[in-house]
């Protein structure tokens, strides 16, 4: 019979790159009895899991669902009182479009002990990799996050809003409704705005196409983008500046 305190630590294991991990974050997955995992978090991480820790993936993979949320929900709590400490291993942060408050509140009242570990989001990570910065001084002031695509599967109203400020516009999960969203912004006159799409950003299967409102939609169709990808949408795209190294031998250098 298992006698440890059955607990739910929810991780985020950052954008892609599996060195963008935090010290605590890697403590966590070593000390967990049970990982569940997104599709979205780099499998490299599972390195650091225990040999006696049992590994699930629940994620989504082209649209198909390994585990509903209420079966994974109900998963956390009969394993970690089965088994003791739950790791929820996240991609990015797991409190940014990432249902770890969800879980949280869902398993508290089984008695489970509750942590969590924040991680780097790609919101903001990813971009930087292609030297982006969602602010700078005379380009924006600030920047907007918004999910493309809400639970209903409707664009987000939030983009329409964001559309007529002067702000940095993040979009994540906003691939499937590239041509609404164009349309949002071509309403607002905005059609010579600087758009970059990056796919799958802070991995060696990183791809960017840079454009404009009025043309990234052939910059999407001549380099094939697809998702998972973030758009990024503002004056600052025009501020990139030129890093030392990619994705692919960045590490090399800082080693």
């Amino acid at each position: 019979m298992n006698n440890k305190t059955p607990k739910l630590t929810v991780v985020g294991a950052g954008p892609g790159d599996v060195d963008l991990i935090t010290i605590k974050a890697i403590k966590a997955i070593e000390s967990a009895d049970v990982i569940l995992y997104d599709a979205l978090i780099n499998e490299g991480l599972l390195k650091y899991a225990s040999t006696n820790a049992e590994v699930i993936f629940v994620g989504k993979r082209k649209g198909c669902y390994a585990f509903q949320q209420e079966q994974i929900n109900e998963l956390i709590v009969s394993k970690a009182k089965e088994k003791g400490h739950v790791v929820r291993l996240k991609g990015g942060d797991p409190f940014i479009f990432g249902r770890g408050a969800e879980e949280i509140d869902y398993v508290q009242p089984f008695g489970l002990e509750t942590y969590v570990v924040p991680g780097i989001s790609s919101i903001s990570a990813v971009p930087a990799y292609q030297g982006i910065p969602l602010t700078k001084r005379h380009a924006a002031e600030s920047f907007w996050v918004i999910t493309g695509t809400t639970k209903n599967h409707q664009l987000s109203e939030d983009v329409a809003i964001a559309a007529k400020s002067t702000a940095t516009i993040v979009i994540l999960m906003g691939m499937a409704k590239l041509e609404e969203i164009v349309k949002v912004f071509s309403d607002e006159n905005k059609q010579d705005t600087a758009v970059a799409i990056i796919q799958e950003g802070t991995t060696v299967n990183e791809k960017v196409g840079i454009g404009t409102i009025s043309t990234i939609q052939q910059v999407v169709e001549e380099k094939q983008l697809t998702s998972p990808a973030i758009i990024v949408i503002g004056d600052v795209v025009k501020e990139r500046v030129q890093l030392s190294s990619l994705v692919e031998n960045l590490n090399e250098n800082l080693g």
